[in-house]
């Protein structure tokens, strides 16, 4: 699937959505300086309009393009051989990355400690009854339910990107099994994620209007002050995210060498939009594009990206370990902070979980509640003392999990001679 280079109007995509995110910024300040707590709730509330236009637009063709470029990447692919090499290298860089995310995360915050000595006074634990709901109940028949679609349909309309994978691969294979009678239908679909990837092309016109919103949202109703409050906490959650980058785009280096500057180029917009918007399904679309303009194979491509976006969240991962240790920091829960093995049983714990729940909202809290509640961590508590400030938290985490993504679906590429030179 050929796209034309458009490097003029990417560089401009990128520039707007920086200067949406100062503006966002500018206007959520004066709004929370200016006014009182009600009317900063009604502006937050109505200009985040803006970013669930803008989130709704890129959902409605999430699914569209994850079933006709996985059917189609799928059927031409050639046979079960073929999917499970790729699948098994995929699943062990997955894998990789999510093991070596856990254990920094761990690692870090016990070196910095943020949690420390933090005042846990006046918690209000009402305020995380939502995100408690969501975890209620995790358990093996709940992650089943989460990869296995029952219907396609229901799939599709609640954007279930792994249980889309799921049926797409079977699809797919089928599609291959068939022979001739099979290509009228993977010709259409071709030409469905044409159409798809052109509407990519317009929704992003919409990105700096939801970056501006979400921004302003966030200023507005928390302000800037949280962020001197929970300074060290956020503060050491980006030293940490700095240290994953730096081993992630060392790896990456290895394996693309001077092209690891063209892949942060072309990956710069969408990782933008990832990082304002905190929402990793903005990207998803932006993404598949860039890659398959950086050189990767849309069959690869197709295949490896929605698997990713389950299996291989590198921020979001990280994030879990650092946010559990520093629960068990401010309430002084030394049956953890003092017993290297328990860190280590949760680090794998969180290794399994996290798979069960991707796509939920605030997932990296829903995963620290329903798992520290095993580890008898007072969680309510500790979810609700950083909840203020997760959204802040998850702009990093997801910026990061758009690049480990991206550098796993070209590391894929490249290992299955798939990665041509790229526009």
């Amino acid at each position: 699937m050929e796209i034309a280079h458009q490097p003029t109007k990417k560089s401009r995509l990128t520039l707007y959505i920086m200067i949406a995110m100062l503006l966002g910024v500018v206007a959520g300040y004066i709004v929370y300086g200016n006014y009182p707590p009600e009317t900063r709730k009604v502006f937050a509330d109505n200009i985040k309009l803006l970013t669930t236009i803008f989130l709704r637009l890129v959902q409605m063709i999430i699914a569209p393009i994850v079933f006709s470029t996985l059917v189609v990447g799928i059927a031409r692919l050639g046979d079960m051989k073929t999917v499970g090499r790729v699948g098994g290298k995929a699943m062990l860089w997955f894998i990789t990355a999510s093991l070596v995310s856990l254990g920094l995360g761990l690692i870090l915050v016990s070196i910095f400690k943020p949690g420390v000595g933090f005042n846990t006074s006046n918690v209000d634990v009402s305020a995380v009854k939502d995100v408690v709901e969501k975890s209620q109940g995790f358990s093996l028949p709940k992650f089943v339910e989460h990869v296995v679609p029952k219907s396609v349909v229901e799939a599709m309309a609640n954007n279930e990107i792994l249980q889309l994978v799921v049926f797409s691969v079977f699809f797919g294979l089928a599609l291959t099994a068939v022979g001739k009678k099979g290509e009228p239908i993977i010709n259409a679909l071709d030409s469905l994620a044409h159409v798809a990837l052109k509407m990519v092309t317009y929704v992003m016109y919409m990105a700096p209007l939801g970056v501006f919103g979400a921004m302003a949202a966030a200023i507005a109703k928390n302000g800037l002050g949280v962020l001197v409050t929970f300074g060290k906490y956020i503060g050491s959650f980006y030293a940490g995210l700095a240290v994953l980058w730096l081993l992630l785009l060392f790896v990456g280096y290895l394996i693309f060498k001077n092209r690891l500057s063209h892949l942060v180029r072309r990956i710069a917009s969408p990782m933008s939009i990832a990082f304002s918007t905190a929402s990793s399904e903005a990207v998803y679309p932006k993404l598949v594009e860039e890659m398959e303009r950086f050189g990767c194979n849309n069959k690869i491509v197709s295949f490896v990206l929605p698997l990713g976006y389950s299996f291989n969240l590198d921020g979001s991962m990280m994030y879990m370990t650092f946010a559990s240790m520093f629960i068990a920091q401010a309430f002084n829960v030394t049956s953890i902070t003092g017993d290297v093995s328990q860190q280590i049983i949760m680090l794998l714990v969180f290794l399994i979980t996290s798979k069960g729940i991707a796509g939920v909202p605030r997932a990296s809290l829903v995963v620290v509640l329903a798992t520290g509640a095993m580890f008898k961590l007072p969680v309510e508590e500790g979810v609700a003392l950083i909840l203020a400030i997760d959204v802040f938290c998850d702009m990093g985490r997801t910026m990061t999990n758009v690049l480990g993504n991206a550098l796993a679906t070209a590391a894929v590429s490249k290992w299955e001679g798939q990665l041509e030179h790229g526009g």
